[in-house]
């Protein structure tokens, strides 16, 4: 054998497990798909001459990005500088240090834009302190959703057309089919028009409009609580052997319900990573009766359906989209953060 035949762990990684979990419904279980954008940003810009020998990444994040930045720049052999928030999880923090990472906490969010500003005006230091810096800028980078591309190409090889895909992947469209497109965002998140808030369903939802976000993609919005996603989490474990994260769960969720609803149509849902980070938390029992969460309660049977995406519902909610603008559904402008942070703090 020549080594050309074998591959490093981020490549070996990248593309998903695709199986059945219905008669038209399909998940594409990946083990961390961040690993697609974080591996493609860094090689290119690697190409592009934007890293070099000497080169330190930098980046916020609290979840699984990072992990994939890690991951990879551990193999290249660069410095990582990430920049996070108390929520992030302790094992996760320890493997980013294991991977060689310097993780850096802001403990007190910002006045304006919580913990996400305050992480944005934090790197913002970081990268004027260091002149050889490179930043994947994972909320504007147009190499982030281009990356999916690869993805997608999977999906159409294993199971032909697609006809609805949940956690969307813009490029199943670039062949000219309609492929309809459901995304999956929590309450209290800026994302699709509602006021920012506290969100205990980490993983989904932001408070700050990423510059890379196309709402024209969508042809509607699911919102789902912390519970209803533990729980369909739960059940896509117990049902399906599939260990997931809670993002997956609510994936499912939204999935599982259309697939049902359209029984003639082809449904691929995208489920991000593996659960082993929620072993204390969503894969215990007794950590989920102390945060309110039955998990005798069955998962709900569909969405209610609201008329003003802006308002918060109680409870997982569904609104039609309509492949439209931001501006189109809200009436309002769209917000943006500050647009340039160099320099700040």
């Amino acid at each position: 054998m020549t080594a050309s035949l074998f591959q490093e762990i981020t490549q070996a990684q990248l593309l998903p497990r695709v199986v059945q979990l219905g008669p038209n419904l399909f998940g594409a279980a990946f083990t961390l798909m961040k690993l697609v954008p974080a591996r493609y940003i860094l090689r290119k810009a690697h190409l592009r001459g934007q890293i070099g020998p000497e080169t330190v990444v930098v980046e916020t994040t609290s979840g699984t990005f990072g992990l994939a930045l890690a991951m990879q720049t551990a193999l290249m052999r660069r410095k990582l500088i990430l920049v996070s928030d108390p929520a992030i999880d302790h094992n996760l923090h320890r493997r980013l240090a294991d991977l060689g990472a310097r993780v850096e906490i802001c403990d007190r969010p910002h006045e304006t834009g919580g913990y996400q500003e305050a992480r944005l005006r934090r790197l913002a230091a970081i990268r004027a302190a260091h002149f050889d810096h490179f930043c994947p800028e994972q909320y504007s980078n147009p190499d982030n959703p281009e990356s999916y591309a690869f993805v997608a190409e999977h999906l159409e090889r294993t199971l032909g057309t697609v006809d609805c895909v949940v956690g969307t992947v813009e490029a199943l469209r670039s062949s000219g089919r309609g492929t309809y497109a459901i995304g999956v965002d929590t309450a209290h998140s800026v994302l699709f028009g509602q006021p920012d808030g506290s969100r205990a369903l980490r993983g989904l939802g932001n408070s700050l409009m990423p510059a890379n976000l196309d709402h024209t993609v969508f042809d509607e919005v699911h919102w789902c609580t912390a519970g209803e996603a533990y729980r369909a989490t739960r059940r896509l474990h117990q049902a399906h052997a599939l260990f997931q994260g809670p993002t997956s769960g609510a994936a499912f969720l939204a999935a599982r319900w259309w697939a049902a609803a359209n029984p003639t149509a082809r449904c691929v849902v995208l489920l991000p990573d593996e659960g082993y980070r929620y072993q204390e938390t969503v894969y215990d029992d007794g950590w989920l009766a102390r945060n309110g969460v039955d998990t005798a309660v069955s998962v709900a049977d569909g969405p209610v359906e609201v008329s003003d995406p802006a308002r918060p519902a109680q409870a997982w909610s569904r609104y039609a989209w309509g492949r439209r603008t931001y501006t189109e559904v809200l009436g309002r402008d769209r917000p943006e953060r500050l647009p340039d942070l160099e320099g700040v703090g």
